[in-house]
């Protein structure tokens, strides 16, 4: 934890309880840092749903989707860096690929203002983290925050890919101190259909690692089930159908089935393109691994479950397609 509150530099000295340069308003303000395939279509969601005197400041290391952004949806600020959605934004999004994503925007965001502070606004400025990171990494980004005086913070990873993010029906699972849940849910509510708050900060982080680590090894159980089926000889949509009104049923079987046709909506009949993919899987998986491994826990499964995403992200006819590829890598019919 020391680490990575020196990797911050000066946050966590006395000088550092200067807060951001903002300004008092009658409306709510809103950053959003990440405009990424998950990022994007939350950001739409949220600026969709807020008043339209709310403002809105979006930021990315690609201007060019920045500049979609405000082109598509409209009524939002581009800002020039993290440190000006921060200055901004009372709530500020962030998601983000990796641990040191986060970190170095963080430290970016908090870095000790030049200018004085003006008037205090109504509300603690907030800061809510959806990228799926280590908790360890997490709980440092989170002392950091607290110990510059600039805004609290929380991580809520979320559940439900791609689609669930463009429909709005994401699960969040949300790692908060309890006097910020209400606030937190409110806002996260508008970009998904639920907010499930699983305790204190990195709570919500180990409730989204436990769940990839199970959907990891449904996925390449479920290819697995219905290579054997096809091989078999029946028919894939049949067996399917079957298995998804008996005990076999799971989210890689019902919606994201990794057998061409069976669901259309699913990457597999987009010869796996879209959707969520092996190399994010496999660092959610390893993130895992890893945060068990700090607690003690040894997986009996996800090591060989490692190696295999590993091999199916090198392989050329399956890399940088979603995970459920696997069923591909495998040699099964398509």
């Amino acid at each position: 934890m020391r680490a990575i509150l020196r990797a911050f530099g000066d946050l966590a000295g006395p000088v550092s309880r200067r807060g951001f340069a903002t300004s008092t308003r009658s409306q709510d303000s809103y950053g959003f840092i990440g405009l990424g395939q998950m990022g994007y279509p939350m950001a739409k969601n949220l600026r969709s749903k807020i008043p339209e005197s709310d403002t809105m400041f979006i930021h990315d290391v690609n201007p060019k989707v920045t500049e979609e952004f405000a082109k598509e949806v409209g009524n939002v600020t581009i800002a020039q860096s993290v440190r000006e959605v921060a200055e901004n934004g009372q709530t500020v999004f962030t998601v983000l690929p990796e641990p040191h994503h986060v970190q170095n925007v963080f430290q970016q965001m908090l870095k000790p203002p030049t200018l004085r502070t003006s008037a205090p606004t109504t509300s603690e400025r907030l800061f809510i983290d959806c990228s799926t990171i280590d908790p360890k990494s997490s709980a440092g980004v989170a002392a950091a925050t607290s110990s510059s005086g600039q805004g609290r913070f929380i991580d809520a990873p979320m559940s439900g890919g791609v689609v669930g993010a463009r429909a709005g029906t994401l699960t969040f699972m949300m790692g908060s101190p309890a006097d910020l849940v209400e606030r937190a849910e409110k806002v996260l509510g508008l970009m998904g259909k639920r907010v499930v708050h699983l305790g204190p900060q990195t709570s919500g982080l180990k409730g989204k690692l436990a769940n990839n680590y199970l959907l990891a090894l449904n996925n390449i159980a479920t290819a697995e089930a219905m290579n054997m089926g096809v091989r078999w000889g029946l028919d894939a949509k049949t067996l399917a159908e079957m298995i998804n009104t008996a005990t076999g049923k799971c989210w890689p079987s019902e919606v994201n089935n990794p057998v061409p046709g069976v669901c259309e909506s699913a990457p597999a009949g987009r010869d796996y393109k879209g959707g969520f993919g092996t190399r994010l899987m496999l660092k959610d998986l390893k993130l895992a691994l890893q945060a068990a491994e700090e607690a003690g826990v040894e997986p009996l499964l996800g090591g060989h479950a490692k190696e295999i995403y590993g091999k199916v992200a090198e392989d050329e006819r399956c890399r940088d397609r979603d995970f459920s590829v696997v069923y591909r890598w495998l040699g099964g019919k398509e």
